[in-house]
């Protein structure tokens, strides 16, 4: 049995939602919204995050692909659309991987198929030792505000306010376990020239954290792909441009439905 918490709002074709580092299914709430209105929108929360159990066996990329896969086959959800943010796309890269006939469609949203490379790799040791000896909420005083377009930080500080509230709420071992598991993610371009199914990608220009200068040489991988460049913006696109990105997804997901096996 899967461990994982989750929400479902709606019937009709899955499309699941998965969150990224220190975040939890609260991040897609807005967003999510209005899909229930035409498909059954699942938001989980991955292991160790919001209300999923914390578990070391699930402290790989790989591992909480398997437990989401898990929490899937109960709830008798076939052929989903992931929707999956930053360290969310890590996860569905990794379960497209494991199930790759599984999938109806993919929305790679501010990540990468992309393993870390050696400089990446050393940031990742010295962020999971700070948050090690000095908790979480140092951290995430400089890091949260890092993920959205400096310029606009006035603009968007009510967004900045919140997301910083619900990434307090990150266990220490989860946000450790999450950093490590990261570092040591493969590169998974396979899984995009692969993928018989559509597949977005939604890409901040002045994303910090998902570099757009390297990431965008995966937009020509897969066979069927969509790619939205969003300016001004950074890493959370679905609070720096939340209308635009939602209508983004929705077009997608009716898109991704054509793809799916009857």
């Amino acid at each position: 049995m899967a461990n994982l918490a989750y929400t479902s709002h709606g019937t009709g074709s899955p499309v699941v939602f998965l969150h990224g580092f220190c975040e939890n299914q609260a991040v897609w709430l807005d967003f999510a919204q209005p899909f229930a209105a035409d498909f059954q929108s699942v938001l989980v929360d991955l292991p160790g995050f919001g209300e999923s159990a914390t578990n070391p066996n699930h402290s790989s990329v790989e591992a909480m692909a398997a437990e989401v896969w898990k929490l899937l086959d109960e709830l008798g959800l076939r052929q989903p659309v992931l929707v999956a943010h930053s360290l969310g796309g890590y996860v569905a890269l990794a379960m497209a991987e494991q199930q790759p006939g599984c999938l109806a469609g993919l929305c790679l949203f501010h990540s990468t198929a992309y393993a870390d490379s050696a400089e990446k790799k050393q940031s990742r040791d010295k962020t999971a030792a700070f948050i090690q000896n000095n908790g979480l909420a140092p951290f995430l005083d400089n890091f949260v505000p890092g993920l959205f377009y400096r310029p606009r930080h006035a603009e968007l500080q009510a967004a900045i306010h919140d997301v910083r509230q619900l990434t307090s709420k990150t266990p220490v071992e989860t946000a450790v376990a999450a950093t490590l598991a990261m570092r040591d993610r493969p590169d998974r371009t396979h899984v995009l020239r692969e993928a018989a199914y559509p597949i977005l990608f939604i890409a901040g220009k002045n994303d910090e954290a998902v570099v757009f200068d390297t990431a965008k040489e995966q937009f020509s991988l897969p066979r069927h792909a969509i790619t939205q460049i969003l300016a001004e913006t950074a890493h959370m696109g679905m609070f720096e441009r939340p209308a635009e990105t939602q209508a983004m997804v929705r077009a997608f997901v009716r898109i991704a439905g054509h793809s799916r096996v009857p």
